[in-house]
């Protein structure tokens, strides 16, 4: 799957760089805080729900589910309060909350996490790996710290959550594909999990395709009456 994603990811790669490329930064930059923002915020609730479903597949026997809720309960410690980072690095930058928390979080968003749930409700919840395996696959670069402080001139507290992914994300990958290679897998398993990830990495290209597109930069705190934003759908 490791190989399938690399000869698969040009689209995504060429986002990132229009996304990253330092003409008016700023503005993307915290709409991309927003966006980061509706994406983490779902991923402690999609692993706690996959499981409490591995747990009861456990339960009937199933071979795969009790390595599963093992890495998923290990997981969940490593992820929890990291949309609490956005919400500091979105203050940091100049905007408010309220960017991230109030609007209805965009389609773009739903098509990337949404499908998830399905997976883990009603097929199992093993499909959850592949969609892991493309969030921490394509982490920040770790120079990327340096080209956002050029750019936009933010100070190192509103970049807390991409310098900690640039360094975080590589180990935990690394424990997937560990995770993938010892878990029993049947056939059919293994192309849940890959087709997870193949949309998964389709719907995270067409997430950042959106956000390098030109916005509006949310409302800077105390510069008058503000509106909520987010990513544009």
């Amino acid at each position: 799957m490791r190989v399938a994603l690399r000869l698969l990811d040009g689209g995504l790669r060429g986002a990132m760089d229009r996304l990253w490329r330092p003409e008016d930064l700023l503005p993307r930059y915290r709409t991309y805080l927003c966006a980061m923002h509706a994406v983490v915020r779902a991923s402690v609730p999609l692993m706690l729900r996959a499981r409490e479903r591995a747990l009861l597949l456990e339960s009937c026997g199933d071979p795969v589910a009790g390595p599963l809720a093992g890495y998923l309960a290990e997981h969940i410690r490593e992820e929890e309060g990291h949309d609490a980072w956005l919400l500091e690095d979105l203050a940091a930058a100049g905007a408010a909350g309220e960017d991230a928390l109030l609007p209805m979080p965009p389609p773009a968003v739903a098509a990337l996490a949404g499908p998830q749930y399905y997976w883990i409700e009603h097929h199992h919840p093993v499909a959850l790996l592949g969609y892991i395996a493309v969030l921490e696959g394509y982490a920040p670069a770790p120079g990327l710290t340096s080209r956002i402080t050029a750019a936009t001139g933010l100070p190192e507290t509103a970049l807390r959550t991409v310098r900690e992914h640039a360094v975080l994300d590589t180990g935990h990958l690394d424990e997937l594909y560990t995770l993938l290679d010892r878990l029993p897998l049947t056939r059919a398993q293994e192309a849940d999990v890959t087709v997870s990830a193949m949309h998964s990495l389709d719907a995270l290209t067409r997430l950042f395709v959106r956000l390098g597109r030109p916005v509006a930069a949310p409302s800077l705190r105390g510069a008058g009456p503000s509106s909520p934003m987010g990513v544009t759908p």
